[in-house]
C-alpha cells in the first residue's frame, strides 16, 4: 500500500514517514497541494494523508479536485490539521474526505483510521486497479438489478482493436494510460444514471438505457479515434500504423488502437440473465471486431 504524505512542514513528513514505513507502507511526500495533485494524478496512490493549511492550494481545494474526478474519487482522504474548531471539521467531510484527525494526533490512532479506511475503501470499492472503475462484483449486480427492475436497457460491451501490438511496441506503461483513456472516454459518453464498468484488460462495460445506446457508441468510437494518435510516437502517428513481427516472425503493419462495440439490449428480446447478456453482448462485439476500422454492432435478433 502506498500512502501520499502531504504537509508544508518537512518535520511532520519525515515524522508520518517513518511512522508508516515502520508499519509496512510505503510512502510519497508532497509539501503543498499543487505537487499532491500533480503526483496523484500521475499514479494514484492508496491513500492521502492530507494537512488543510498549506500554500498555493489548501487542503480543501485538493480535496474538491480530487472528488470531481471520477477516476480518482474513490481515494481515500484523511485530513490532519491543527484546527480544532468543529466547522472545519464539517468543511472537510462535506467535501468528501474521510476522515479527520486533530494534530497533535496519537501514531496507534493515526494507524488505527488508515486501516479503516483503507479496509472500507476496497470492500466498497471493488474496482480495477488501474481504472478506478467498478470491477466484476459491481457488474454483476448493476446488470441483474436492471433485469429484475423489468426496465427497458441496453448493455454495450467495449474492447480495443490492435492493442497487443500497441502493448508489444510501446510497452505495458503506455498501454496502461491506452487503458486510463478509455476509461475516461466512456465516463464523458455516459448519460445520467448509466453504469461504467471495467471487466479486466482492455475490455469495459456501459449500461444505459435504450435511446442513448447508439449515440454514446458513436461518441466514444468518435472520441478514441481523435485520442489515439497522440499515445504514438511521431514516425508511427504520420505512417497510422506501427511495423513489426507477428507471432510466426513475419513483419506485419498493425494500424492504430481502435474500439470495437457490441450492443445488446432487451428491445427486441427478453434478457433473463448475466450470461445470456454477455454471450450476446462478445458475440456482437465479435462481429464488430471483423470491420478494418472502429465499429459497432447491435444485436436486433427476436430470438
Amino acid at each position: 500500500m502506498r500512502i501520499l504524505i502531504t504537509d508544508d512542514d518537512p518535520t511532520i513528513r519525515l515524522l508520518l514517514a517513518e511512522t508508516l514505513a515502520a508499519a509496512g507502507y510505503r510512502t510519497d511526500e508532497a509539501s503543498d497541494g499543487v505537487e499532491a495533485i500533480e503526483k496523484i494524478k500521475k499514479k494514484a496512490p492508496d491513500l492521502v494523508l492530507l494537512d488543510v493549511e498549506m500554500p498555493r492550494m489548501t487542503g480543501w481545494e485538493v480535496v474538491k479536485q480530487l472528488k470531481a474526478d471520477p477516476l480518482l474519487q474513490h481515494v481515500p482522504v484523511l485530513m490532519l490539521t491543527s484546527l480544532s474548531q468543529v466547522q472545519s471539521k464539517i468543511q472537510g467531510l462535506d467535501l468528501g474526505a474521510d476522515d479527520y484527525l486533530i494534530k497533535p494526533f496519537h501514531i496507534g490512532e493515526l494507524l488505527a483510521r488508515i486501516r479503516g479506511a483503507l479496509k472500507r475503501t476496497r470492500l466498497e470499492l471493488e474496482a480495477n486497479p488501474l481504472s478506478r472503475l467498478p470491477g466484476n462484483i459491481s457488474i454483476e449486480r448493476e446488470i441483474v438489478g436492471r433485469i429484475q427492475s423489468g426496465a427497458k436497457f441496453a448493455v454495450l460491451y467495449a474492447d480495443l482493436n490492435n492493442f497487443k501490438a500497441f502493448n508489444d511496441r510501446y510497452g505495458f506503461l503506455k498501454g496502461d494510460r491506452v487503458i486510463q483513456e478509455m476509461a475516461r472516454i466512456l465516463l464523458a459518453a455516459r448519460g445520467p444514471g448509466d453504469f461504467v464498468g471495467h471487466v479486466g484488460g482492455d475490455d469495459f462495460i456501459l449500461v444505459t438505457t435504450l435511446e442513448r445506446a447508439k449515440p454514446i457508441a458513436e461518441k466514444v468510437i468518435a472520441d478514441f479515434d481523435a485520442a489515439a494518435p497522440s499515445h504514438y510516437e511521431p514516425e508511427d502517428r504520420t505512417r497510422g500504423y506501427i511495423e513489426m513481427a507477428d507471432r510466426q516472425g513475419t513483419m506485419t503493419r498493425f494500424p492504430m488502437v481502435g474500439v470495437a462495440i457490441g450492443g445488446v439490449s432487451n428491445s427486441h428480446r427478453p434478457l433473463t440473465s448475466l450470461g445470456q447478456i454477455s454471450a450476446l453482448g462478445a458475440e456482437m462485439k465479435k462481429f464488430a471486431k471483423k470491420q478494418s476500422k472502429s465499429a459497432y454492432a447491435f444485436d436486433r435478433r427476436i430470438d
